[in-house]
């Protein structure tokens, strides 16, 4: 009777654990239903726009529009986390689809300057890399917080050289910025999807942190994508 007295807890723990483990991994694959319907909207939307003519023109063609709307991205990207802490889950994946049909927008320039060949491919390639990305912050033992502050780092240095080469239109800094961009963003993945579940796990879901994490994966897999795209894409003659 003890042996079995002592197992019992053990054995109960070991299910609590499983249970935990299921429904971590139940949540991160409603970050990443989101985070893919996200892109898909981005997709469809660029495409579309960039078959219009008219539309083209209109984005492109006055720059007045073109950084209108890149600054109503940034204040929905700001603004987002703030809303979605308060606002319902209707509002909140609005909100979100709205940013991604938005991002798309601005998107549509890729299929004006690179081969759609080649934008598959490429799109292929960082999809490939963001889920062996993520599955390894899903399953890693190893706390990558130190990793993450790295990158976090890294991403202000690269967004400041990013800024400053917008002058300098320096081409050794423009290929230094992307490989360091590829290896900046693909820490970030592993780290972001890392924290997302021990979030989870400790917070629960409340504040919309689906939707909050899928808004973190989405902006890596797309910087990530737009890295990978300047590296192989291959461009319109």
């Amino acid at each position: 009777m003890s042996s079995y007295g002592n197992f019992r807890p053990a054995y109960g723990g070991r299910n609590r654990e499983l249970g935990q483990s299921a429904a971590a991994s139940a949540f991160m694959f409603t970050v990443y239903r989101w985070m893919a319907l996200g892109l898909a909207v981005t997709g469809v939307t660029a495409w579309y726009v960039a078959q219009s003519q008219a539309a083209v023109e209109l984005i492109f063609g006055n720059r007045l529009t073109f950084f209108g709307l890149i600054i109503a991205q940034l204040a929905l990207v700001v603004a987002f986390t703030p809303v979605a802490l308060r606002a319902s889950s209707g509002a909140a994946a609005a909100m979100f689809l709205a940013y991604s049909a938005l991002t798309g927008v601005t998107f549509s320039s890729i299929f004006l300057r690179y081969t759609q060949a080649s934008v598959a491919q490429v799109f292929f390639v960082s999809a490939g890399a963001f889920a062996g990305l993520a599955f390894f912050g899903a399953t890693t033992k190893r706390d990558l917080s130190a990793v993450g502050r790295f990158m976090m780092i890294g991403l202000i240095g690269l967004i400041i050289a990013s800024l400053v080469n917008m002058w300098l239109q320096s081409p050794a800094v423009y290929w230094i910025s992307t490989y360091a961009g590829v290896l900046i963003f693909a820490g970030l993945t592993a780290y972001e999807t890392q924290r997302l579940r021990d979030m989870y796990l400790t917070e629960g879901a409340g504040g919309n942190l689906a939707l909050r994490g899928a808004l973190v994966m989405y902006l890596d897999f797309v910087n990530l994508f737009l890295m990978l795209l300047r590296l192989f894409g291959n461009e319109r003659r």
